[in-house]
């Protein structure tokens, strides 16, 4: 244990670079520029589209393919924003359990015995190879309540490798605070508050060494899953070490901080800057959204529930829910802007060095089959601009992760329920 610790203390001096990085630094005072650092962030929202104007016209798939009219606002950005028809989670079959499996592909009776189950999302395999250098190893935003993302255990769209939710931040408050705020306590006392801690996950690994003896299997299964979470909660603990005397950049819009209560259109909108915030400044490199539905409608004047909106026909819920995806379209649009906007060190873009996904495990009403899926971002060297007709109408949603890992430069064998990669996406 002692050598470990010793190792993480050593290695902290290491973390500093990737912010210096993010601030236009030269490495060890060379002239050659740094190469920005890649970053994804996968965008999911609950109760789906109006399937009959959010998706383009399946016919067309040339180069100069029209946009539909749920995806007008984002116009400018037609030549950057690849459609991809056809994807859906092969074992998904709970409508209502909004984006619980989006990103994991995860069979929920995957364990006998067990009424859930769930696999690591897409998002947090990235975590794992990006967020060694950054200060948070992955950023999770929500929003308040179950009913505004839809159904289902959990409101985060990331899951670790247990097949646990990650925990995150459910509004945009919080999230600023926690991002770029520093901590007054004195530095010392934060310390002490950490060896506490320490002491206490030590005394619990210590004794269950002990108590493992003589126990079944059941019962040995769930220890070592409690170990499990002990451990995980160390090395969130050896993250603060790494980082407690190092002080929060500063976000580089000084109006970011969050005044009075905000929901709806406006929440959205302020947490796509927080985004956009925290990879400029490096303090992340990876992040989901789980976004409002219900308090975006309620923004937007508009009458009904997101889940009354999802069971839509001719009329006033139709119109409703188009203009719902408009809104969502426009608020994207805008992310895309603060994206291109932003410059790295190199002269290039954020834009160039991030993947986003934006979409929904649900198409309309129940139907769980051509999930809405649009990417954008020049980090995974994927081909843009492009509408993509799958010829297969049930490939994995998984086979678009693991070919946007595999951009990113993740060599995995596979991930969920993924047959292999979208080769029509490769450039």
């Amino acid at each position: 244990m002692n050598t470990r610790r010793q190792f993480l203390r050593s290695s902290t001096a290491l973390i500093t670079l990737p912010v210096l990085e993010s601030l236009g630094f030269r490495a060890f005072a060379g002239s050659k520029p740094i190469t920005p650092p890649k970053r994804m962030v996968f965008l999911g929202f609950g109760w789906g589209v109006t399937k009959e104007t959010w998706f383009p016209d399946k016919t067309k798939t040339s180069a100069d393919w029209p946009l539909p009219p749920g995806l007008k606002p984002l116009a400018r950005h037609h030549k950057d924003i690849t459609v991809i028809q056809n994807l859906a989670n092969k074992f998904t079959n709970e409508a209502h359990w909004g984006s619980t499996f989006w990103l994991t592909g995860a069979n929920r009776y995957g364990e006998p015995g067990q009424s859930f189950h769930n696999s690591i999302s897409a998002d947090q395999v990235a975590a794992e190879a990006f967020g060694k250098d950054t200060r948070f190893t992955s950023l999770q935003l929500s929003c308040e309540n179950g009913e505004e993302a839809g159904h289902g255990p959990g409101l985060s769209l990331a899951w670790d490798r247990r097949g646990k939710p990650v925990s995150g931040f459910n509004n945009p408050v919080v999230a600023f605070h926690r991002l770029f705020s520093d901590d007054t306590t004195p530095l010392a006392q934060r310390q002490a508050q950490l060896k506490q801690k320490r002491s206490v996950l030590d005394t619990v690994l210590d004794d269950a060494s002990s108590v493992a003896r003589g126990l079944g299997k059941e019962d040995n299964d769930k220890l070592a899953e409690y170990l499990q979470s002990i451990r995980d909660i160390e090395v969130r603990l050896s993250k603060d070490e790494q980082w407690l005397d190092k002080p929060k950049p500063a976000p580089a819009e000084d109006s970011l901080e969050p005044k009075g209560e905000i929901a709806g259109y406006e929440e959205v909108k302020l947490m796509y800057a927080l985004i956009a915030a925290a990879l400029q400044a490096d303090v992340t490199r990876v992040a989901t959204y789980r976004q409002p539905v219900s308090s975006l409608l309620k923004s937007l004047k508009i009458p009904f529930s997101g889940h009354n909106l999802s069971h839509y026909g001719p009329g006033p819920r139709m119109d409703a829910s188009q203009l719902r995806d408009a809104k969502q379209a426009e608020l994207l649009a805008g992310l895309i802007d603060k994206l291109k906007a932003t410059r790295e060190p190199d002269g290039t873009t954020l834009f160039d060095h991030t993947t986003l996904a934006y979409g929904s495990n649900i198409q309309s009403i129940h139907y769980l089959d051509n999930c809405p899926t649009l990417i954008t971002g020049g980090g995974s060297g994927v081909k843009l601009g492009q509408h993509l007709v799958m010829s297969d109408p049930k490939t994995p949603l998984c086979n678009l992760w693991l070919t946007l890992l595999h951009g990113n430069g993740l060599d995995i064998a596979s991930h969920g329920d993924s047959t292999g990669l979208i080769h029509e996406l490769i450039a």
